[in-house]
């Protein structure tokens, strides 16, 4: 493991460096990691301990394109490609935000749908005592497959291929559905997956609106009722299969 990130992550641990990524030929990832955390996570609120060192601990660059890793610890929203499918990835700041408020517990049973190459399952992993990753493209599968191989994660994640708003019925109920992308509907199937107490975070296009500028939500399950609530604003791509269908107009 990386030096920088062989200890738990603590509060304390905080250090100020500058938050300017520095330009090297070899990068340190390690190095780089810490200050995304420092630099980026803490200062977009997120303070949970096990998500930094969740974060801290999994190397982001061995889930991107190859021309992508020198930017793996940047804010910028990156595209990742398999076959020949492409995907927005959530930057690590909505990602680790959404994991904090999943408030996941070891022993929680928790679903990623649409994790692409495998990086949220990889983090989610080492929150939760069993993880499940749904992808609709085989390709991401397999590349998700090699990636958590090279993190070191491949025993933690079980793969799964099919429509993304079906989610895992064999693997259901879940404690925690992570929707790893925005949604503008179909979220009907899901829901109904959550154990009672289940938590389903993603990134809400409410009807209207346009752009990038979404909120980022939490579903509740309690009894036969599902409540939401607004967490905060963040930036998404709307994933394969929960776009809002055209109405038909006479």
């Amino acid at each position: 493991m990386d030096s920088v990130a062989a200890q738990p992550y603590k509060a304390r641990d905080f250090k100020p460096y500058g938050c300017t990524m520095p330009e090297v030929a070899a990068p340190d990832f390690a190095e780089l990691r810490r200050r995304m955390v420092d630099c980026q996570l803490r200062t977009f609120s997120v303070f949970d301990e096990a998500v930094l060192f969740a974060v801290l601990n999994t190397p982001r660059e061995a889930f991107l394109d190859p021309a992508a890793t020198a930017v793996a610890y940047s804010d910028a929203i990156l595209t990742v490609t398999a076959g020949g499918a492409r995907r927005q990835e959530l930057t690590p700041m909505v990602l680790a935000r959404l994991l904090q408020n999943a408030d996941i517990k070891p022993s929680d049973r928790v679903l990623v749908v649409g994790g692409g190459t495998g990086y949220a399952a990889a983090v989610a992993a080492r929150l939760g005592g069993s993880v499940v990753a749904l992808e609709a493209d085989s390709a991401f599968a397999d590349a998700a497959r090699t990636a958590l191989g090279k993190a070191g994660q491949a025993e933690k994640v079980a793969l799964e291929t099919g429509p993304l708003e079906g989610g895992s019925a064999s693997k259901a109920p879940f404690d925690v559905i992570l929707v790893a992308g925005a949604v503008e509907e179909g979220l009907e199937v899901l829901l109904r997956q959550l154990a009672e107490g289940g938590r389903l975070l993603t990134v809400r296009r409410g009807e209207g609106q346009t752009g990038l500028a979404l909120k980022a939500v939490r579903y509740d399950r309690v009894g036969p009722d599902v409540g939401l609530r607004v967490i905060f604003d963040a930036t998404a791509a709307v994933l394969p299969g929960f776009g809002r269908k055209p109405a038909f107009v006479f």
